[in-house]
């Protein structure tokens, strides 16, 4: 049979998503992907809807041009050893998993393989994700496009240097989290004042979305935009000055610096 153009090993959450991305801004039909995951319901899901799949890893490997490698970086001791048995030069490995070096997958499959490494993060989900992409020798131009391509499909996809990688992963990886925090904290903060909880979320997220436009769309700088909200002696700057006496930046350096510090230890 010819190559099918791309494959996923792990048909989760993540790898569902970008799936339903391709397909749903007609890069690639379904008859096109391969998909395999240890759990069989799982591969029923897809096999229901057109989609290829295999029984197991080296099959998909070898019938795939392109091979996401959608498991969790725990996992790919286990995985790495069956890709091996049906990769070729040819194949472009892309992995999702954070600290996972491409060093490491090529010193898994013996020889100098093509790897793609991506950085997404779960807005993808939404069709909204921002993945961070880089790759090296031997990969193409051509083989690097359709990959940034597929991940632009649910979101955005941006180029960044090799080893920028774990340095990238607060920034569009973990962000979320952060940004949930905070959505968490306001809206227990409001409930607990007597505001309704479902009002507060509401204007809570329609002010992050118009704040997100904001920076993305004003052409302002972000200390020129928390310069507009806080007038001298107001309300805003109170806060801020609340902020800065509890050293905000200091702990949220902090918690970036856990982030990469953490990719650098799963990459050992």
């Amino acid at each position: 049979m010819n190559k099918l153009d791309i494959g996923f090993i792990g048909a989760g959450n993540m790898a569902g998503a970008i799936m339903n991305g391709i397909v749903g801004a007609g890069k690639v039909p379904p008859g096109c992907i391969g998909v395999y995951d240890v759990d069989a319901e799982k591969r029923t899901i897809w096999s229901d809807r057109c989609f290829a799949v295999f029984e197991d890893i080296p099959s998909l490997v070898k019938n795939c041009s392109t091979v996401v490698l959608a498991v969790k970086p725990q996992v790919f001791p286990q995985v790495l050893p069956q890709v091996c048995q049906g990769i070729s030069p040819k194949t472009v490995l892309v992995s999702i998993a954070a600290g996972i070096t491409t060093a490491s997958i090529k010193e898994a499959m013996g020889f100098d393989c093509k790897v793609i490494r991506v950085m997404p993060n779960t807005p993808l989900l939404l069709g909204a994700g921002a993945s961070a992409l880089s790759r090296e020798q031997p990969v193409s131009d051509a083989e690097f496009d359709f990959v940034m391509d597929v991940f632009a499909a649910a979101g955005i996809a941006r180029e960044v240097e090799p080893t920028q990688m774990n340095q990238i992963i607060p920034v569009n990886g973990s962000s979320p989290a952060f940004v949930y925090l905070m959505a968490k904290t306001v809206v227990d903060w409001a409930e607990k004042k007597g505001i309704d909880s479902e009002s507060a979320m509401s204007l809570f997220c329609q002010t992050l979305t118009g704040s997100a436009r904001m920076l993305m769309e004003s052409g302002k700088s972000p200390q020129a935009l928390i310069d507009m909200v806080c007038s001298p002696g107001g309300t805003t700057l109170a806060s801020m000055e609340a902020l800065r006496q509890h050293n905000y930046t200091g702990v949220m350096e902090e918690a970036l610096d856990a982030c990469v510090k953490r990719a650098d230890e799963l990459a050992r």
